[in-house]
């Protein structure tokens, strides 16, 4: 079942009543009131709070992570700047934590290549759609090696970005700080990056210790490797806003979070089989959490 993503951007208090999501808002008298009907915590997937004033109770945060909803919240700028997942949502939590904690550094090696080679091979086929040809690209993902040894998926980057907005944008350099439309790819990463923490949680596994990524300040350093084969769905979906507003440098505004907050329910092809990105990354860390029980040697990743 795909689950929902809720954004709350305007003033508002969020309780629990009768087990369900409650939503408020102040009314000119100073009384809440309430809004619409109530939301089934069971239907929420992932819920985005960007607003100072937005009180939410702790027995709603209690419920949304016990039904392993990733709640993310908002900086100043709007951008997402942290995220909220249970400890526990596994009843083979500590078998599950043991097998990953003693993953041999080869088996490591052969996921991320495994993950490597998935990655550029949606860029190129990203690219392909984009009327780029990118037979390089699918050269070099059949010459990954275990551990990306020759770093390949930089080589490809280095292409990718440099053709994906090519057309309208000539001058794009991708970086966090760079320019537009690095902000509508920051907000749908981010997005991707809490969707694919929730998925490794409900399989049991810790988003922090990563098969690639081991940077010690970062607490989703496993996310931040899942997530990379995923990351040209986000990308396309940038593509296309890039071309409706034709270049042409824009703010994160209402509407354009609304359609990057679409990218948990965007359709993806893994294994043949069409479902829900949300689902499909279910697929993915569950396939991953038995690679490190020593059940399977393959990941599952979509195709584009």
């Amino acid at each position: 079942m795909i689950k929902r993503t809720l954004y709350f951007g305007n003033p508002a208090y969020l309780r629990l009543k009768n087990e369900q999501l409650e939503v408020n808002i102040p009314g000119a008298d100073g009384m809440d009131k309430l809004i619409g009907n109530t939301i089934p915590i069971e239907d929420i997937g992932v819920m985005i709070i960007d607003h100072s004033q937005i009180t939410i109770t702790h027995g709603l945060i209690h419920k949304l992570l016990d039904n392993n909803v990733a709640l993310v919240t908002c900086d100043p700028t709007h951008h997402p700047a942290g995220l909220l997942l249970p400890l526990s949502v596994n009843t083979l939590q500590q078998d599950r934590f043991t097998d990953q904690i003693n993953a041999s550094e080869p088996l490591k090696k052969q996921l991320w290549q495994q993950t490597i080679k998935a990655k550029i091979k949606n860029q190129a086929a990203l690219l392909e759609i984009s009327g780029t040809n990118a037979q390089t690209m699918r050269i070099w993902s059949n010459e990954v090696t275990s551990g990306d040894t020759l770093n390949h998926e930089a080589r490809a980057a280095a292409f990718y970005w440099k053709s994906i907005f090519a057309p309208l944008i000539p001058d794009f350099i991708r970086g966090r700080k760079e320019g537009y439309p690095n902000n509508l790819l920051n907000y749908g990463y981010a997005i991707l990056r809490a969707t694919v923490a929730r998925g490794l949680v409900g399989s049991g596994l810790l988003p922090t210790l990563g098969i690639h990524h081991s940077n010690k300040y970062n607490a989703y350093c496993l996310a931040d490797d899942i997530m990379e084969p995923y990351r040209p769905y986000v990308d396309q979906k940038v593509l296309e806003l890039v071309k409706q507003q034709q270049g042409k440098e824009t703010e994160l505004t209402k509407e354009t979070k609304q359609l990057l907050l679409s990218i948990p329910a965007l359709e993806i092809t893994i294994e043949g089989q069409r479902s829900p990105l949300m689902v499909g990354l279910q697929r993915t860390t569950a396939s991953l959490q038995k690679c490190y029980a020593g059940e399977n040697r393959k990941l599952i990743y979509p195709d584009l």
